[in-house]
């Protein structure tokens, strides 16, 4: 499993973009994986090529509200060593921090 942190941003349409976050959030709440909404972005949990098809609807739904150009910014973390999750990636920091 990977983690994907995802922003979509519309430019051009004003300064409030809660509109176009608010639809982007319903697509990837359908798309049934784990998700976690931040101030900056959201984060997705998943296999690579569903976080992949996910980024692709999500970066159409400013253009599908009327947006002619938008900024997306993906980061995915996979690793092969051994399985992640959103928790367990918070937990792994919240130990270190609680531990010093």
């Amino acid at each position: 499993m990977a983690i994907m942190e995802i922003s979509v941003v519309p430019l051009g349409v004003g300064s409030s973009v809660s509109n176009y976050v608010a639809k982007c959030i319903e697509i990837i709440r359908r798309f049934g994986l784990s998700y976690e909404v931040t101030a900056m972005g959201t984060i997705v949990e998943g296999e690579v090529d569903k976080l992949f098809e996910l980024a692709l609807l999500v970066h159409k739904v400013p253009f599908e509200m009327g947006a002619t150009r938008v900024l997306t910014n993906i980061k995915i973390d996979d690793r092969t060593d051994k399985e992640v999750t959103i928790q367990s990636k918070l937990n792994s920091v919240k130990n270190k921090i609680c531990g010093e």
